[in-house]
């Protein structure tokens, strides 16, 4: 089943694939999810080339805060992908039906943290899978039969979902 996804950037060693100022474990979920999606296509890519290319649409501050909301879209359109997006999570369900996969954006809080984070999401038979959805990912994680619910229940806002095809 392992088609070389990353499932969880913070495996990524400090060292190694830097995203500006950061490492990749740090602030490079934009360029990951990207390179999953291309995975899930089973279009060969090298993680370096995927990082090049987001990065060079205007890395939030060098990088310090991640990619521009709209980088990885633009990447995957280069790629020769069709991708529409969202911002009413009412919405989100509909254009993940009707797209092979997707990413989803979305601003996560704790007590003490804000953040954002970009996954790759893949529609099944059984509902939606993510990839690097969480910290301590090890492999695909179940988001359930609904992006909105997922959403929700997890308490993300801000969110955006970009559908994803390939295009014919």
């Amino acid at each position: 089943m392992d088609k070389n996804f990353i499932y969880c950037q913070r495996d990524i060693p400090k060292h190694e694939l830097r995203y500006g100022l950061w490492s990749s474990a740090a602030t490079g979920c934009g360029w990951i999810a990207v390179y999953n999606i291309l995975t899930l296509y089973g279009i060969p890519c090298d993680p370096q080339q995927i990082l090049n290319e987001v990065k060079r649409d205007v890395p939030v501050l060098n990088g310090l805060c991640g990619s521009f909301l709209m980088s990885p879209a633009w990447v995957l359109r280069r790629h020769g992908f069709d991708v529409c997006f969202t911002t009413k999570k009412e919405k989100m369900d509909q254009i993940a039906q009707q797209n092979e996969t997707g990413i989803l954006f979305y601003w996560w809080k704790t007590k003490k943290k804000l953040g954002a984070h970009f996954c790759a999401v893949e529609k099944t038979e059984e509902g939606y899978i993510g990839y690097n959805t969480y910290s301590n990912s090890t492999g695909p994680d179940s988001y359930g039969p609904s992006i909105k619910d997922f959403l929700d229940k997890r308490k993300y806002f801000g969110a955006v979902y970009f559908g994803i095809t390939k295009h014919k």
